[in-house]
């Protein structure tokens, strides 16, 4: 299954009047977030300006359990972190927050995006002086905003400053001794919101499910741009780096975000179910069933279904108590992965036509194993279509496509992918249409890794191991102490 895109990273906040049980909430606003990244998980809680935490790599529940939990403590912040990495390895020592202790007072910060400057900007504080002890961008930041408190009244002083100076896609959950903050890119790449619960804590996070989970009521998303402070005094924002073009990435309607989840004022399983509606407008097969491939391919069946009057059924199986740290002790069996965590029910696909409906056709080793576990339980024809269009480009904003060299439709024509797959036929929702998924005129979305029409600047250094390489890379940093 490594062959599927990886999801983002998952950023929660708590601020509420009084001490409590902060940590807790932090624990369960993360459960929902899990699907954005499965590597590492943390949670920093803050007890008047004292700040204990726990990070590391594993699930939630394998970072935390109740002994854990309660050894972080009641406090009045709390902040949280789900990592799946597009810059900086996996280990530990990436897992956030980060956690920072300078003159000015103490700092956590949880980051979900990729920047595109960050190789430049952390060459230039390395030359300065600073000490990075991880790979990811987000040290960068954490480091940006430090540099800016030194000479600013405040933090959040501090945080437009840096803003100014970061590019790409970040949404920020920020604790200092007294405040929480939220900030998001001016682009507005990646998804942030806030609620309220009903005992007056507020919670900020990367998507609304987060705080259905904590029983919050959503008050509205961040503006790309903003910076919503929240104090015991209440809730001030900024604005000033609003206004430039909003460019959303679209692959969270597609893939990223959870079907539950409102992301830009549009439900994500309405934009699901609109693409499988679309997709049988374009593509009207004959066929006897249509199946998605679980879970995030099942909203768009449901619409193919739906919209051709093909009846809909549950062909594949996906099994849920099987991890990332599931281990198959030998290659043979990490071949068979898809077999593992995805089985077929041959009693639905016996002797039938079938659509299979995934959300996207990546590297293809995937959708090759799976076409052929439906041929194996009886499938008479396999047609494959995507809810997403041929990815030809690299992501440069948090999704971890970071060369063109890996995907299968930047490197040939369909009929070879429907040969190379083995399905009888591969389609791809167009452009023109994923520009209709949130009920909008399309505009104010990212495509980048569809039609290579990027936002910003594509960065010099873009591969995810970037920072690890970085000495060898750069002759300014080579040991001259031979």
């Amino acid at each position: 299954m490594d062959n599927l895109i990886h999801e983002e990273c998952g950023v929660f906040g708590v601020f509420a009047e009084n001490t409590q049980d902060v940590a807790s909430l932090a624990y369960y606003g993360l459960f929902a977030l899990q699907h954005r990244g499965q590597e590492s998980a943390g949670i920093v809680v803050n007890d008047d300006g004292v700040f204990t935490y726990r990070k590391d790599t594993g699930l939630v529940n394998e970072v935390f359990n109740s002994e854990r939990l309660k050894k972080l403590g009641n406090g009045n912040m709390a902040l949280g972190h789900v990592r799946y990495g597009t810059t900086g390895s996996g280990d530990r020592r990436n897992a956030q927050p980060v956690v920072v202790n300078h003159i000015k007072g103490n700092m956590a910060l949880a980051h979900n995006g990729n920047l595109v400057n960050s190789y430049e900007l952390r060459t230039a504080l390395e030359e300065e002086g600073s000490i990075f002890h991880s790979t990811s961008d987000t040290e960068v930041i954490a480091y940006m905003i430090t540099k800016e408190r030194l000479h600013t009244r405040n933090i959040e002083e501090a945080v437009i400053g840096a803003i100014g100076k970061l590019d790409g896609a970040f949404s920020l959950v920020i604790m200092s001794p007294s405040k929480l903050i939220a900030a998001r890119d001016p682009n507005g790449f990646r998804p942030l919101c806030y609620g309220k619960r009903d005992d007056g804590t507020y919670i900020v996070a990367s998507e609304t499910c987060a705080l259905d989970a904590v029983n919050a009521k959503l008050i509205r998303e961040i503006d790309p741009g903003e910076v919503v402070v929240f104090t015991k005094d209440g809730i001030k924002t900024d604005r000033t780096h609003c206004g430039k073009k909003r460019s959303f990435c679209v692959f969270e309607y597609l893939y990223i975000a959870r079907p539950d989840s409102i992301c830009e004022g549009c439900s994500v399983h309405a934009a699901r179910i609109r693409v499988g509606e679309l997709l049988a407008e374009a593509y009207p097969i004959d066929a006897d069933i249509v199946v998605g491939v679980p879970d995030s391919g099942t909203d768009a069946a449901i619409g193919y279904a739906r919209k051709s009057g093909i009846p809909y059924d549950i062909g594949l199986i996906k099994n849920k108590y099987i991890g990332r740290t599931f281990i198959a002790p030998s290659q043979g069996l990490r071949e068979e992965m898809v077999s593992i965590k995805l089985n077929v029910v041959p009693s639905v696909v016996k002797g039938k036509r079938v659509i299979l409906v995934d959300d996207s056709i990546v590297r293809g080793t995937t959708s090759a194993k799976i076409v052929k576990r439906l041929r194996e339980g009886g499938a008479t024809e396999v047609h494959m279509l995507s809810s997403a269009p041929p990815f030809m480009n690299p992501c440069y904003y948090g999704v971890d496509i970071d060369s063109k060299e890996s995907l299968i439709a930047a490197n040939h024509p369909i009929d070879e992918i429907a040969k190379m797959i083995g399905a009888d036929s591969v389609n791809y929702l167009s452009l023109d249409d994923v520009k209709k998924i949130a009920g909008t005129d399309g505009s104010g979305f990212c495509y980048a890794c569809f039609n290579g029409i990027y936002p910003t600047r594509i960065p010099a250094m873009a591969e995810k191991s970037r920072f690890e390489r970085k000495i060898s890379a750069n002759p300014k940093f080579a040991n001259k102490d031979k």
